[in-house]
This record gives C-alpha cells, sequence and structure tokens, in this order.
C-alpha cells in the first residue's frame, strides 16, 4: 500500500480509502461481517476509512465504530454530516445549529473523541458558506475535529468557499471528494484543476461507476432490470437506451484493454483514478470481504503513460458518459420557477398584447 500527504493537512493517508457506504442496512446488515471487512482492509495497509451519518441512517458509523475499537489510534477516520437525519425540520443541511448536533451524534455512534476529516457532504444554498466555515472552525478549536472538507462541490463552490474563507479570516477545506472514473471524467475540466491550485486533498469515489465497470454488464449480454444495482436505478443499465449502449461500447475496449496488460476490468477501474497527480486516494467500497480482496489488487497497479493514452482514445479527458448517482445538481436549475420568473413572463404577454402591465 502506497501512502500521500491529505493535502497540507500534514496526516498521511493510504492511497486507497475503506468507504463504508455498503455496512448496515443498505448494502450488507451483517455487523459482524462489516467489522471483518474494516480489519481486512487494515491488515492490507489501508490508513483511511470513511463513512457518513447518512449512511443507512447511522448504522454504518456505528459497525465502523465496532471495528475500530483498540486500533483508532491508527486509522485517519472520515465522516460527513449535511443529509436529512430525521423527519421535521433542522435536521440536516450546513447550518451551525445542525451540524453541533450532527458531530455530537457522530462522535458517539463512532465511539471516538475526535474525527481526523470531518466533510460536508453536499452545498447548502440555504446557509451561507461563511456560517459553515465558522462551526467547522469551532470544531477545530475545540478538538473535536482535525480537518474539514467537502464533497461534491463544483468547481465555483470551492472558490467561492476558498474566497470566504480568506476574506473573513476562516479555516477553510482541505478536501474535495467526487466521483471519478473511467465513464465520468467530468471533474478533470475544473475540479481536479481548482482542487490542485488550492492545495486540497482529493478523494475520489464511485471507481467502478456505479457497478457498470465490474464486468458484469457486456455487451450483448442480457441484464437482469429486476434485481441488485440495476433494479435501484434500471436507467443506468437498461441496454435499449442510447447512452447505455454507448457505455457497453466503452466497457468492451475497456476490457480488451485490461486484458491486454494482465489485469480485469474492475482492477483497471481502481487503478485509472490514482493516475491524475490531484487525486490522494481512491474510496473503495466492497460489500463482502471477497470484494475487497478483489479491488484491492487494483491498489497495486500502476498505469504506464501507453495504457492511459489509449484510455484517453476510449473516453476523452473531461468526458462524462453518465452522470454519477449522488453528484451535485444545481438548484438553480429546479423547479422551473428560478429560471422562468411568473411575474416577468406576465408583463411580457400584456405588452405584446398592447395592453398595460399588471392590468
Amino acid at each position: 500500500m502506497r501512502y500521500r500527504f491529505l493535502g497540507g493537512t500534514g496526516i498521511e493517508v493510504s492511497t486507497h480509502c475503506l468507504g463504508t457506504m455498503m455496512l448496515g442496512a443498505v448494502g450488507n446488515p451483517d455487523h459482524r461481517e462489516g467489522v471483518r471487512i474494516v480489519h481486512a482492509a487494515l491488515d492490507a495497509g489501508i490508513n483511511f476509512v470513511d463513512t457518513a451519518d447518512m449512511y443507512s441512517a447511522g448504522e454504518s458509523e456505528e459497525i465502523v465504530g465496532k471495528a475500530l475499537q483498540g486500533r483508532r489510534e491508527d486509522v485517519v477516520l472520515a465522516t460527513k454530516v449535511h443529509f436529512p437525519m430525521g423527519e421535521g425540520p433542522n435536521r440536516g443541511g450546513n447550518s451551525r445549529r445542525w451540524i453541533l448536533r450532527a458531530v455530537e451524534d457522530s462522535l458517539r455512534r463512532l465511539r471516538t473523541d475526535w474525527i481526523d476529516l470531518y466533510q460536508v457532504h453536499r452545498p447548502d444554498h440555504r446557509t451561507d458558506v461563511e456560517e459553515t466555515l465558522s462551526v467547522l472552525g469551532d470544531l477545530v478549536r475545540q478538538g473535536k475535529v482535525r480537518a474539514f472538507g467537502c464533497s461534491a462541490f463544483p468547481a465555483a463552490e470551492i472558490v467561492e468557499a476558498h474566497w470566504t474563507a480568506e476574506r473573513r479570516a476562516l479555516p477553510r477545506f482541505r478536501t474535495e471528494q467526487p466521483p471519478y472514473s473511467l465513464l465520468a471524467r467530468g471533474i478533470e475540466s475544473s475540479v481536479l484543476p481548482v482542487a490542485r491550485r488550492h492545495g486540497m486533498g482529493v478523494l475520489t469515489w464511485a471507481p467502478l461507476a456505479s457497478g457498470f465497470l465490474t464486468g458484469r454488464y457486456r455487451q450483448g449480454a442480457p441484464v437482469d432490470l429486476g434485481g441488485g444495482r440495476a433494479a435501484l436505478t434500471p436507467h443506468r443499465f437498461d441496454p435499449a437506451l442510447p447512452e447505455n449502449a454507448r457505455k457497453l461500447e466503452v466497457v468492451e475496449q475497456l476490457v480488451e484493454l485490461a486484458d491486454g496488460i494482465g489485469c480485469t476490468l474492475p482492477e483497471l477501474a481502481v487503478a485509472f483514478p490514482l493516475a491524475h497527480p490531484a487525486v490522494t486516494s481512491v474510496i473503495l467500497g466492497p460489500r463482502t470481504v471477497g470484494q475487497l480482496d478483489g479491488l484491492l489488487k487494483g491498489a497495486e497497479l500502476v498505469l504506464e503513460d501507453a495504457v492511459l493514452d489509449r484510455i484517453d482514445e476510449i473516453v476523452p479527458p473531461g468526458t462524462d458518459l453518465y452522470r454519477p448517482d449522488g453528484a451535485w445538481r444545481s438548484p438553480a436549475l429546479a423547479p422551473a420557477a428560478l429560471r422562468r420568473p411568473r411575474a416577468e413572463r406576465a408583463a411580457a404577454v400584456v405588452s405584446r398584447a398592447g395592453g398595460e402591465p399588471g392590468r
């Protein structure tokens, strides 16, 4: 296992991080196996574990907390805040009120006194970013958090946060966690250059493109849309859809490339993100110990320039062949009323009719 420094924090982390979204009811509800997965990752040299309060409604954090008993000092532990954690208002978002409550809940579930990396899971346009940076800075001073970052923020939001931190003399985001894979390379055009310019660590997720790069989905083979991940998001896997047919074409070319260098498609997929100089660590999200073992083989693979050149020919740099599930979507685009002010449209109709606006 290789290690890199996490941005400018001085914290050294493994180049592959154990993601725990699949630990708990959403993925693997067996707590004992979840603990075994965490221990297997640590035994393999991974020292970086990433979770979130909303993964299986806190159950993932509970499993991680159990697994790290007696091993906490050797682990860089990351979790996240933002998504709603219960019914009613003010139980989610990036406000001071919610973050102060959420961090205490995460500390309790994780059975720890501190969080090494506390991440804002998504932007929150109801809350001034100055408010968010201010409370996160307070948590660092209180010793409950060592560093903080953001997740799935677009480049413009990252720049605004850094500008606000500098202008208001506040601590800044130290990391960004975006989706990145052979099929989703859009962040290469803006997010990765911005993160690098600001000295941020980058933890990428979904290297297997929501399962499309596992090798299970091949051109000409039937796809079971009634089970597994395909049942949850059939629009991602239905081969009758043109965008999915295009992905299947690309998968065949990537399989051929992987065969040519003596690895599997998942190994190629896991190795690819680390080739970018802005990427610090790639998050692996196994559901079983067997899946973890397979993914770790890709951690040993270093791609040569000729292989990367061929990947660029198959999927041009900066190209997204699909939009990753959970990727950030601008609230300015929906609902339509935000793009089509009713009063102005009504005034225009009246004006063309020769009448007076408002009458």
